[in-house]
């Protein structure tokens, strides 16, 4: 067979795995992310809660339609529209409408307590579908850092006080947004990172056109000029421009290891709550903040550890 027969060809991925800048990618979503409880918080103080969590996605689907369109992406194949209808399920559907719900009665300051669960939850599906073997180190130091912000968001939200049904709301959003980033991750490598974002938008948009328009129909949606700005960016930034930047990160992975910048994005919220919306923020801020980000990175480090190789039998 000749060297350069077509049935040598290799097929490249959309996005080559494992190289050094996924962390600089995944710091620049959750940066993008970091604004959406607090800017949610504002929003439901005068737009509906189911409004607001099937809105954005349609505002985000537009863009979406329009991004693939003009640049003329081929459509996915086969079981790849599975695996986005399981994006479509924890990104577009499940986190914004739990979240938009459980922030209705929650301070942004609490809601910023889901965001503490994330990393690990993350790094949990991403082990479990990306088939990756993290050392037990790793788990330590993110069991160490969930706690870490879990015990942050809590002190900074007045207490541990007693469960809520907003709690319920919010653990659901932790195990769909988990399950939609893991998933998602993986199949930006074979589609691109705004790409998968964006099919998995227009899978959805459906569904989210018909909530938007019975929530219309319940309650005619009127809102402040600020709202409605926070509105915009929930719809524009963290429904579709903030995945381009931490989809790609998960992409070139590993999953495991980006997930926990997360843990810096509960500070950064709690901060922004305190900034923006005037919620409690005290000098322990600054200590919590400071133990999160140091867990993050231990645990990015200990990832860059390589596991010993196997010897083959």
């Amino acid at each position: 067979m000749r060297d350069n027969s077509s049935a040598t060809t290799l097929i490249r991925p959309v996005i080559p795995p494992r190289q050094p800048h996924g962390l600089w990618w995944g710091l620049l979503g959750i940066a993008a992310f970091s604004f959406t409880v607090p800017f949610t918080r504002v929003a439901v103080a005068g737009l509906a809660p189911l409004f607001i969590g099937s809105a954005r996605a349609v505002v985000a689907a537009v863009l979406a339609a329009f991004a693939l369109a003009l640049t003329r992406q081929c459509l996915p194949r086969g079981v790849q529209w599975v695996r986005l209808a399981v994006v479509a399920g924890g990104i577009v559907v499940g986190f914004p409408l739990l979240a938009s719900f459980a922030l209705t009665t929650s301070p942004a300051s609490h809601g910023a307590v889901v965001i503490a669960l994330l990393p690990a939850a993350t790094a949990t599906a991403a082990v479990l579908r990306g088939r990756e073997r993290p050392p037990a180190a790793f788990w330590v130091v993110t069991a160490v850092g969930s706690m870490a912000a879990i015990v942050f968001g809590f002190a900074q939200s007045g207490g541990f006080g007693q469960p809520h049904w907003a709690d319920l709301l919010l653990l659901g959003a932790v195990v769909a947004a988990a399950i939609g980033y893991a998933e998602g991750g993986l199949l930006a490598r074979e589609l691109g990172a705004w790409q998968t974002v964006s099919w998995a938008l227009v899978l959805a948009s459906p569904l989210m056109v018909f909530l938007t328009a019975l929530s219309m129909t319940q309650q005619p949606p009127s809102g402040t000029p600020v709202q409605w700005a926070a509105f915009a960016y929930l719809g524009v930034v963290s429904m579709f421009l903030g995945f381009f930047a931490w989809y790609r990160g998960l992409a070139i992975g590993p999953m495991a290891q980006v997930s926990q910048v997360q843990l810096i994005q509960p500070v950064l919220s709690i901060c922004w709550a305190g900034l923006l919306l005037g919620e409690n923020l005290s000098w322990t801020t600054i200590l919590g903040g400071l133990a999160v980000i140091l867990c993050a990175g231990i645990a990015v480090r200990v990832r860059r550890v390589p596991l010993p190789a196997t010897p083959s039998p």
